[in-house]
């Protein structure tokens, strides 16, 4: 059965997870008694992920053969959270620790080809890891006798040509329950999480004046760090929600710390939506950002920079090859 996880201490384990022949986490009967529907909900999460993949690779007006999408989706009710990820991007809780300072604790794995299980199941479905000699730190899912794509995650939805190959779309899922220490949980993709550490998410969010701005503020602090990082890049995507659990007071009296920098001078355009739950005083906000000098389409392979190598496609450079090897006698 695959289900959620979660230590003693309500908080997920990620290093300590049992995983099925798919490396979904198996589910434990102590989710039980927190809430009965615990395992209903997680399988309706795979099963709509799953099915979404598969409307997918149905719908010709969409060519995802060679393109495709991560994604991380949160479900809660009351004081239970579940978090789902497909993917390399990443849902992190801002929370207090004893000395009720605000810290982040990661509600998820980045699923990367790299991770002991994940490349145990794409080798066992002939597909190929491995990282190139110009990044020796990203490996990538390879196709069994092509040097292609080169995809930087394990889990995704569409990239068809991969399915095969290892790549899933069944999602990891991760169980946490709320506590009143909680403040807010951060959703966001990898190109706000390839510039930015879980701890520079918490102060950059925590430090809006508004929380209707807290995504955007993200967003646009994401963006500068990739013009100063990598300034010959072009920048990866971006999109965050930010998820907030109380009446907006307490974050701003243990935020004296932070500033609000300003962002004028970021580019784009973003689009802006803010949701409030009346009943439950919840903001939640969700802002993305693209490059204003070009026009990104996701058909294009634009939006994921970083994710899809931008090398030829079939290459026979035999440093490729003793990297494939050297990967294989690692595992």
């Amino acid at each position: 059965m695959k289900s959620s996880e979660h230590n003693n201490s309500d908080r997920i384990n990620e290093g300590d997870s049992h995983n099925d022949d798919k490396g979904c986490s198996k589910h434990s009967d102590k989710d039980e008694t927190y809430h009965p529907q615990i395992s209903s909900w997680t399988k309706s999460f795979i099963k709509a992920f799953e099915e979404l993949d598969n409307e997918l690779s149905l719908d010709p007006t969409i060519d995802s053969y060679c393109s495709g999408s991560t994604a991380v989706t949160l479900f809660r009710q009351e004081e239970h959270l579940l978090v789902a990820n497909l993917g390399d991007s990443r849902a992190i809780l801002c929370t207090r620790n004893k000395k009720k300072r605000l810290v982040p604790v990661q509600l998820t794995v980045d699923l990367k080809p790299n991770l002991p299980y994940e490349a145990e199941r794409i080798k066992s479905c002939n597909g190929r890891v491995f990282a190139m000699p110009e990044e020796p730190n990203m490996c990538r899912l390879w196709l069994p006798d092509e040097n292609s794509p080169g995809l930087a995650m394990s889990r995704a939805f569409g990239d068809f040509c991969l399915k095969d190959f290892g790549l899933i779309s069944t999602p990891k899922v991760y169980y946490t329950k709320l506590s009143s220490k909680d403040e807010f949980v951060v959703l966001a993709t990898d190109g706000v999480w390839d510039v930015l550490s879980n701890k520079d998410v918490v102060k950059i969010v925590a430090s809006a004046r508004k929380r209707s701005m807290a995504a955007r503020l993200l967003v646009g602090h994401a963006v500068q760090a990739w013009k100063t990082k990598y300034p010959n890049s072009k920048i990866d995507d971006c999109a965050a929600i930010c998820l907030f659990l109380k009446l907006p007071s307490s974050i701003a009296k243990a935020t004296s710390g932070f500033t609000e920098r300003s962002v004028n001078q970021r580019t784009g355009s973003d689009k802006l939506a803010t949701i409030r739950n009346n009943d439950s005083h919840e903001a939640q906000e969700t802002t993305t950002d693209n490059d204003s000098k070009e026009e990104w389409s996701a058909l294009e392979g634009v939006t994921r920079v970083n994710t899809v190598l931008q090398v030829p496609r079939f290459s026979t450079d035999n440093s490729q090859k003793r990297s494939e090897n050297k990967m294989l006698n690692d595992g």
